[in-house]
C-alpha cells in the first residue's frame, strides 16, 4: 500500500481516513471473533462484556469516519486497502494468548504511537473537524489497549506464565517483524502496559543512542 503522506489535500486525508475506516471495521469483526473464537461456557462474564463493549466502540468509531468520509465526498470501499489485521487474525486463530499479544498489544498499541501525530497534522491542514474525531478515536483506543492488557495478564496468570516472556515468546512467533520505535510511553502506560514488554523486541536499528522524536498524545 502506498505511504500517505500529503495531509495538506483533500485526496491525502481521504486516503488516511479510509485507511482507518477500513482498520475501524477489521477491528469491529476481530472484537467479535475473539468471542466467537475463544470464549466458552468457563470463561468469564466479563470477557464477552469486554470485548462486546470494544466492538461496540469500534462501530462507532467506523460511522464517524464513514460520515466524514462522506462530507469529505468520498465513500469507504472506493480505495485499496491492506489485509494485515486478517493475515494477523489467521495467524492467530488457535492461539488466545497469540491473538492478544499481536491485534490488541501491537497492531493497536501502534496507533498509539502513530495517532498523535496524525492528528497534529490534520489540525496543522486546518481540517480540525477529521483532528478532533481522531483524537476522540485515540481516547477509547487506550482502553482497547488496556483491555487487551487485562486479559493477556490474566491468562498469564492463570495459567502459570509470566507474562512478560510469553508476550516476547508470542509476538516473536507470531508478528512478522519487529516493533518500531518511537513508543508512546504515556498512553501505553496509561492502558497498563509496561514498556518491559516491548522495548525489548524493538527494532535494532533504533539504538538507545539515537534520541527520537518523542510522540506526545495530543489534547
Amino acid at each position: 500500500m502506498p505511504r500517505r503522506r500529503n495531509f495538506g489535500s483533500p485526496a491525502g486525508r481521504t486516503a488516511l481516513l479510509h485507511a482507518l475506516a477500513h482498520i475501524e471495521l477489521n477491528a469491529i469483526d476481530l472484537a467479535w471473533d475473539i468471542i466467537a473464537r475463544f470464549a466458552d461456557a468457563e470463561s468469564p462474564r466479563e470477557f464477552c462484556d469486554d470485548w462486546v463493549g470494544v466492538a461496540a466502540e469500534e462501530a462507532e468509531h467506523f460511522a464517524l469516519l464513514a460520515d466524514r468520509l462522506a462530507a469529505l465526498g468520498a465513500t469507504y470501499g472506493e480505495l485499496p486497502a491492506h489485509d494485515g489485521l486478517w493475515e494477523a487474525a489467521a495467524a492467530t486463530a488457535h492461539d488466545l494468548l497469540a491473538r492478544l499479544a499481536v491485534v490488541p498489544l501491537v497492531l493497536e498499541a501502534r496507533g498509539l504511537d502513530v495517532t498523535p501525530e496524525m492528528i497534529l497534522r490534520l489540525e496543522r491542514a486546518d481540517d480540525r473537524a477529521s483532528a478532533a474525531m481522531l483524537r476522540r478515536l485515540y481516547e477509547d483506543e487506550i482502553g482497547h489497549v488496556a483491555v487487551g492488557a487485562h486479559w493477556f495478564e490474566r491468562l498469564c496468570r492463570q495459567h502459570g506464565l509470566a507474562p512478560e516472556a510469553a508476550f516476547h515468546d508470542r509476538v516473536r512467533r507470531y508478528f512478522n517483524g519487529a516493533l518500531k520505535p518511537p513508543f508512546n510511553r504515556e498512553a501505553r502506560d496509561a492502558a497498563g502496559f509496561p514498556a518491559s514488554y516491548y522495548e525489548p523486541l524493538a527494532a535494532r536499528e533504533h539504538r538507545a543512542d539515537q534520541t527520537p522524536t518523542r510522540c506526545e498524545p495530543a489534547g
